[in-house]
């Protein structure tokens, strides 16, 4: 086994990222907190509540930590509902909390990433009928132009919207998410809108600030045959990644909507991307049933052999960031990882996770593939949507009674890694032994 080190290309941007439904506490003026106080839609009855209280002022605490432990850049994102509260108001105040988060950030040489929608929805546009609406276009674009104006002296790099194939599965899909509707139909509407709205964006930050660099973050699930020779495998694993992970990313590149049984032109989406965003945790495989209709009749399971993490959330399949990162080639765009972890409170095999997936990204890079940087999820426990509170990303554990922050070891492997700018055998000898023999074999 050879004792060496893996190391990165040079200005690689090493985070971790948050969201503010998530960890902002007080954000009542949002679909998220009425589908929280609706009852039976959230584990356990949680609620956000007070979050990890960065409204209050803890993102100087947590920032701090990020900038301590080596961290060079931060991905967050800004509250739609704060900063227009009202059809016809936007809360100058809440502008100014926010610059004063993003100079923090600055003031500790951490590069911002600014996410524009991360799953939550004004009350108001909830009630004119949210993404459903063709309305919402303009309205998302004069948003993104008050935001953009506002922060334009300190942010040029700006994700539009996080992970759109997952708020259309949760909430026009499945029914996890609001508004918990289960149907085709819409959810192509919506799909379509934001296909339209993140164009509206891109097109109006570039506007404001030339030099700015736009892209969305993707959610990819990993999606394989369960018996790679079965030809219905292999098409039902190839037709469920078209629908999941393809929709959205192919409208942006090409200006054409192809969700199989439909098809939509959108040409002014076409090329509006700087660079593409990839969210990856995990994956799955897929095998045809046709008992399985609620399932499209591809019926997905975990690989077999991988580790699980602690609430059976999340398979360790590292290998599929690879292939995350290989599809993503496609767009010929740079490619960011922008979230990636794995819910663990006591840290038994985040750091393993962490490593395995690195070594992937790393070898993706070696392959001329271009990464620039990698966001880890998340910085600090935070409220995880359906979950509420079961589950635990952070590196550094929550107390939510005392708002203390715990630091896990996961924390310190992160740092030294980020310091190195690799891996090095002697960080996986010491945080994540069972790693040793896949990386440095």
């Amino acid at each position: 086994m050879l004792k060496t080190s893996i190391h990165f290309p040079a200005g690689f941007l090493w985070g971790t990222a948050t969201a503010s439904h998530q960890v902002e506490g007080g954000n009542t003026n949002n679909n998220w907190y009425q589908w929280e106080t609706m009852g039976g839609k959230i584990k356990e009855g949680h609620t956000s509540g007070l979050a990890c209280n960065w409204w209050g002022g803890k993102w100087k605490d947590d920032l701090d930590r990020a900038a301590e432990t080596g961290q060079n850049s931060h991905r967050l994102s800004v509250e739609w509902s704060r900063i227009q509260p009202t059809p016809d108001r936007w809360d100058e105040d809440a502008l100014e909390h926010y610059r004063q988060i993003i100079r923090g950030m600055l003031d500790r040489k951490l590069v911002p990433m600014v996410t524009l929608h991360h799953f939550t929805d004004p009350l108001w546009l909830t009630e004119m009928g949210g993404w459903e609406t063709d309305a919402v276009v303009p309205l998302f674009e004069a948003f993104v132009k008050k935001v953009v104006e506002a922060l334009k002296d300190y942010v040029t790099l700006w994700v539009t919207i996080n992970e759109p194939n997952v708020y259309i599965w949760g909430g026009y899909m499945g029914g996890g998410f609001p508004p918990g509707k289960n149907d085709m139909n819409l959810s192509l509407q919506v799909m379509a809108n934001m296909v339209r709205g993140h164009a509206a964006a891109y097109r109006a930050i570039h506007i404001i600030q030339p030099d700015a660099r736009v892209g969305f973050a993707l959610n990819f699930r990993d999606l394989q045959p369960a018996r790679p020779a079965f030809p219905p495998d292999a098409w039902m694993a190839g037709l469920q990644s078209q629908m999941y992970n393809n929709t959205f990313a192919g409208a942006v590149k090409t200006g054409k909507l192809d969700a199989v049984f439909k098809k939509i032109a959108i040409p002014e989406a076409k090329g509006t991307q700087d660079y593409l965003g990839v969210n990856y945790y995990t994956g799955d495989l897929v095998k045809f049933d046709l008992s399985a209709a609620r399932e499209m009749f591809g019926r997905r399971s975990t690989p077999p052999g991988a580790e699980m993490s602690e609430t059976g959330f999340i398979a360790n399949v590292p290998e599929g960031i690879f292939r995350a990162l290989h599809w993503a080639r496609q767009f010929d765009v740079p490619l960011m990882v922008t979230e990636n972890g794995l819910e663990d409170s006591d840290d038994h095999l985040r750091p393993q996770y962490m490593v395995e997936h690195l070594e992937q990204v790393w070898r993706a890079a070696n392959y001329n593939y271009r990464v620039e940087g990698y966001f880890h999820w998340s910085l600090v426990d935070n409220f995880e949507w359906e979950r509420g509170w079961t589950q635990r990303f952070g590196l550094w554990g929550l107390d939510r009674d005392t708002q203390a922050r715990i630091r896990r070891p996961s924390a310190s492997l992160y740092e030294a890694i980020c310091r190195e700018n690799g891996i090095s055998y002697e960080m996986v000898e010491r945080w994540a032994p069972k790693a040793l023999e896949r990386i440095f074999k």
